[in-house]
């Protein structure tokens, strides 16, 4: 069965063609700068014959059906015509509460999903563009949704609930939703695998460090808790987000600069995080390299990233009365070794011990990290959301 899995951004889309069961990836790509100037596809098939190619790409149906033909390419292409795609699977940001897992997509769930627009109005819309282009250039291939939250629905009442009046959450579900949670099911789930271990017994904690951060509370196979909130604002520091905020903060910034909630918005979300305390970058390549020259402001913000993952560990393994297993993964979690040897040097209290030769220098690898000594054991496990996405859409095709 061949699958696609496609990541709608606002101004991108992220595709790879999975063939399944076998998990094999026959090509992936992606369409970048819809609707600006400059832009493109860039597109790689698994003998690692690449393309780069530029025209005008207007929407995200445009952009979806010039990934199809350079699918189909006699040049580029891994398929002879769209008749050999079997199903389409979708990444959607945030379901609320409406579903649990990943779902057939219907005009029902098309509905639900645009009553969820309000919870995430940069994320949803894109992802809802995704799933009607499709609609409308393959109607008749079945497609499944797979929704970020959908892995934190297992969160508790005491924790997703905020200290605000009740009502509010009765008319507007304001709760803690969180997010990255295809990842942190996949990383948790493969790690028992590595280390044979029952996923239903451990207590273990993931931590997903890219430009957008965040960590969950897994025990016996359940998130029970997590570090963003309603929307990815909340928790750690992150690239431009600045995670934990007193609320209280914010409405003396407003009011001290005059400005509205739009403008706050963009603020915390855009001009915030490493960017906004390094004065540097979100990159943080850049702000160690510039810690390393001496930049007082870089190294602060390291240490302040780093601070926030080292608290958020303690808490959840308090949280869980004990843990087995700590996994990184994400862009800064598989490759900053630096970021992780801080954060682990940290934990000792937990008996943790870890093999700094083997971590040092360390990229994007699955490796277990602790020693034979150690009560906790460590991990990196790169992470594969598209593959996530790909089983679900496998799974439910072939049970439908």
């Amino acid at each position: 069965m061949k699958i696609i899995v496609l990541n709608c951004g606002s101004s991108s889309i992220k595709y790879q063609l999975f063939e399944m069961p076998s998990q094999a990836v026959l090509a992936k790509g992606l369409v970048d700068k819809i609707g600006l100037k400059g832009s493109l596809i860039k597109h790689q098939r698994n003998d690692g014959v690449e393309v780069k190619l530029e025209g005008e790409i207007l929407d995200h149906q445009s952009g979806i059906e010039y990934l199809l033909g350079v699918l189909v390419s006699e040049k580029y292409g891994s398929i002879k015509n769209v008749n050999e795609i079997d199903a389409v699977g979708h990444r959607v940001v945030h379901a609320g509460e409406k579903f649990g897992g990943s779902v057939a997509i219907t005009p029902e769930v098309v509905s639900a999903l645009e009553e969820c627009i309000d919870l995430a109005p940069l994320h949803n819309p894109p992802n809802l563009e995704g799933i009607y282009s499709i609609t409308r250039l393959l109607p008749h291939i079945p497609q499944v949704g797979v929704f970020d939250t959908a892995y934190h629905q297992t969160m508790p009442d005491y924790i997703y609930l905020y200290g605000i009046p009740y009502s509010l959450y009765d008319k507007y579900r304001i709760r803690r939703y969180g997010f990255h949670g295809s990842s942190h099911r996949y990383v948790s789930q493969r790690a028992c695998e590595m280390l044979n271990v029952d996923i239903n017994t451990q207590k273990i904690i993931t931590c997903h460090l890219g430009n957008g951060a965040s960590i969950a509370a897994i025990k016996n196979g359940q998130s029970i808790d997590t570090s963003m909130g309603m929307t990815p604002l909340e928790g750690l520091i992150m690239g431009t987000r600045c995670g934990d905020l007193d609320v209280g903060a914010v409405l003396h910034i407003a009011n001290k600069e005059d400005i509205g909630l739009s403008t706050v918005n963009t603020l915390l979300n855009k001009h915030s995080g490493m960017l906004g305390i390094s004065g540097i970058s979100s990159d943080m390549r850049d702000i160690e390299k510039a810690a390393v020259e001496g930049n007082q402001r870089a190294k602060v913000a390291l240490q302040m990233y780093r601070y926030r993952v080292i608290k958020y560990i303690g808490a959840y393994a308090a949280a869980m009365n004990g843990l087995d297993i700590i996994i990184f993964t994400g862009g800064i979690g598989e490759n900053d070794y630096e970021t992780r040897s801080e954060i682990l040097d940290n934990l000792s209290f937990l008996g943790l011990e870890y093999d700094k030769d083997l971590n040092h220098g360390l990229r994007a690898k699955e490796v277990i990290l602790s020693t034979d000594k150690s009560k906790v054991r460590v991990m990196v496990v790169p992470t594969n959301e598209e593959l996530v996405i790909a089983k679900d859409t496998y799974d439910i095709v072939i049970n439908n």
